[in-house]
């Protein structure tokens, strides 16, 4: 452990040297009116300049001949709500993805372990059993920390299927209103891979691109490539180290294909730049370096930290959007570009009237 109490910690290393003030109406609570009618902030860090543009010019802002790679995980509607055998309400976030869930069979239902969240208005019980469709229950087993459950989950049918006929998507805890049938479509990416459906948030740099601007990429002689990297509710999760170094990054499933490694091989070879298309792809792409000491495709786990002194093996710009004080979002951004650059960028942002978070604008640091 560091020693966080003195004032020796260098400030890039204090989790409070992260923080801003963001006032509440800053905060987008809807997504712009149109997929690509979100504000684009360009922090260049050769020249040292702020520029705000619209995401249509996304296509003139990014490095000339760039490959973007994207995460192309689907978001699931993983939030749940049941009964307790006493008939009280409970509301269940799954938090497995669904892809990783490998279910045995007992007396004709399916039956896996997987994590959860859980929240009603009395603690239930470890051994109750949870109903939430007839086909569908939830067994405790092992209270963690934070509402965190490892459970039981046992079903009849697809699992994918039950979810989906009766989830709601899990909107991020800032936005405070219910979801709608809106949010089904926008609350994900036009690339979204149905096979890589499981993610409880959305990659949400993703949300600004339509087929219209992906199609004007192609046309400029941008390359595209995509990984997986299921978002978990850790993503969310705070910091809460002071000295930033203490602190403990949650795991999270990722996926590297042979495809996106030859691409990513040549556009190195060439000199061109890669651009991550949201902290999910940068992650993705510096945990599969961290693994394999290479660029190399990789199925696994990440718990990949990035912090102020991290040099990038992988990615050379960042498309994002804005992101909470104290984060490690905000912190792997500050990594890239320089913590007080991106502060400043952000105060630019506030200034102008920008939208933070997920259904927020963006912000391409080149």
């Amino acid at each position: 452990m560091h020693n966080a109490s003195t004032s020796s910690v260098p400030a890039d290393f204090r989790l409070d040297s992260y923080f801003y003030e963001l006032p509440e109406e800053n905060i987008a609570q809807q997504p712009a009116d149109k997929r690509d009618g979100s504000r684009l902030l360009v922090l260049d860090r050769k020249d040292d300049t702020i520029s705000l543009r619209h995401f249509t010019d996304i296509v003139d802002a990014l490095p000339e001949n760039a490959l973007l790679v994207a995460n192309n995980s689907k978001v699931i509607p993983a939030r749940m709500f049941g009964t307790k055998p006493t008939g009280g309400k409970i509301e269940f976030l799954l938090l497995t993805p669904l892809p990783l869930i490998t279910p045995e069979e007992k007396n004709g239902w399916q039956e896996a372990r997987v994590e959860g969240l859980l929240r009603a208005s009395k603690p239930p019980r470890q051994g109750a059993e949870i109903t939430i469709l007839d086909d569908l229950r939830v067994i405790l087993q092992e209270r963690g920390e934070f509402g965190k459950w490892i459970v039981t989950l046992r079903w009849r049918g697809r699992l994918v299927d039950l979810v989906r006929s009766t989830g709601h998507l899990p909107l991020p805890p800032y936005i405070h209103r219910p979801d709608t049938e809106e949010d089904a479509e926008r609350y994900q990416t036009v690339y979204a891979n149905e096979e890589k459906a499981g993610s409880v948030a959305a990659p949400t740099a993703g949300l600004h691109f339509t087929s219209e601007i992906k199609k004007r990429l192609a046309e400029k002689n941008f390359s595209w490539a995509e990984v997986t990297l299921y978002v978990g509710y850790g993503t969310f999760s705070p910091v809460r180290c002071p000295d930033i170094r203490d602190h403990a990054m949650h795991h999270e499933y990722i996926e590297v294909p042979e495809a996106t490694v030859i691409a990513i091989k040549k556009a190195k070879a060439e000199g061109r730049p890669v651009v991550a298309v949201g902290t999910t792809s940068a992650r993705t792409l510096e945990g599969m370096f961290a693994q394999c000491k290479n660029i190399e495709p990789f199925v696994g786990e990440t718990d990949i930290f990035i912090y102020p002194g991290y040099e990038f093996r992988v990615v050379d710009a960042l498309l994002t959007n804005f992101h909470l004080p104290e984060s490690s979002l905000i912190i792997m951004v500050s990594a890239l570009a320089g913590r007080e650059r991106i502060l400043d960028a952000y105060s630019t942002a506030l200034r102008n009237g920008f939208r933070f978070f997920s259904y927020g604008d963006s912000m391409l640091i080149r």
